[in-house]
């Protein structure tokens, strides 16, 4: 192809994937009725207790993946040493990729993207790294909740409860094992002929020391930490009768579910205001204003940060002249 062609066919693709994610976010947003739901909720409330509340949870969001960035540039630095705006443009261009993808897929090539192309590969198992490090968490922080939850509200024997605790706790443990030794990963690759040829990419897992490992969970957890205070922040304005440690447990319930469920970003409203008002119809008979609340950090932390990504989509170059 010669470069006037290649320059063409590089606006072409990002008008696509601009226009298509414009598309997804419009027509769900305008389908979205929890949002108007969460508009009505609004008006019962003092105006500048709201404003106070929705700026509060929109700092929160641009904390959270100012976190992620953080994390991403600490992962990817033996593989490229990026500097701090190559790494939000990454962040932020994966962000609106992921939105029109299955189990957010598209993540790892908006923000591969931006890394040179001999570095892209490797670049998506660091990144793997970091996401694995958040679904410990969940996992964590999920399972246990979950058993908690059957003990608590539901009818079980004793025998019962204690065997689901017993899960709960194995499969915990079983998360943390496997992270802090996530090269048994290259090892499981090299068992299979087929993959032989990506093997060599995955030998980058056995570079993370336990140290590292740990630096990155940590990072991970302060990211847990803000998305869940997002929560409790809108809760505690709208539905202030809330048992708090309830709330707080069912929230990480809400996140084990929706890792687990495979869906697109955009729909992921439905699965989240779905379980949220089954969960919480145990604590609240305002499952309007949960399904409400839901939608709003729906919105906050996954349509705003695409809008902004969709900037950053426009920058990337998408046909180079290196093979990638």
């Amino acid at each position: 192809m010669t470069r006037q062609q290649k320059k063409y066919l590089n606006l072409g693709i990002k008008l696509f994937i601009v226009g298509l994610a414009t598309w997804f976010i419009i027509s769900k947003v305008n389908n979205q009725e929890n949002l108007y739901e969460f508009k009505s909720l609004l008006e019962r409330i003092d105006p500048w207790t709201v404003r106070g509340t929705l700026a509060i949870v929109v700092v929160m969001m641009l904390m959270n993946w100012a976190i992620e960035v953080v994390k991403w540039k600490y992962l990817s630095r033996r593989i490229e040493v990026i500097s701090w705006w190559k790494a939000i443009k990454s962040v932020f261009c994966g962000l609106t990729w992921a939105i029109f993808t299955p189990n957010r897929i598209g993540e790892y090539g908006g923000r591969i993207l931006l890394l040179k192309p001999r570095s892209r590969a490797r670049g998506a198992i660091a990144m793997g790294v970091g996401l694995f490090a958040q679904l410990v968490l969940t996992s964590v922080f999920g399972s246990l909740s979950i058993a908690w939850f059957i003990a608590t509200y539901l009818p079980t024997p004793d025998s019962v409860q204690f065997g689901v605790w017993l899960l709960a706790i194995i499969y915990a443990v079983a998360f943390v094992v496997l992270y802090f030794n996530v090269y048994w990963v290259d090892y499981l690759v090299g068992k299979f002929k087929f993959l032989h040829k990506i093997k060599p990419f995955f030998s980058i897992l056995e570079d993370f020391t336990p140290r590292e490992l740990l630096h990155v969970l940590l990072l991970s957890l302060l990211r847990f930490s803000i998305f869940t205070s997002q929560y409790i922040v809108l809760m505690l304005v709208f539905l202030p009768e809330l048992p708090f440690v309830a709330m707080v447990l069912m929230i990480f319930i809400l996140f084990f579910v929706q890792s687990a469920v495979p869906s697109l970003d955009i729909f992921d409203f439905s699965v989240r205001s779905f379980v949220a008002s089954n969960l919480y119809s145990y604590i609240t008979t305002q499952e309007i204003a949960v399904m409400a609340i839901v939608s709003c950090i729906w919105f906050v932390n996954l349509i705003l940060p695409a809008i902004m990504g969709s900037v950053f989509v426009l920058n990337v170059n998408y046909v180079g002249d290196n093979k990638s």
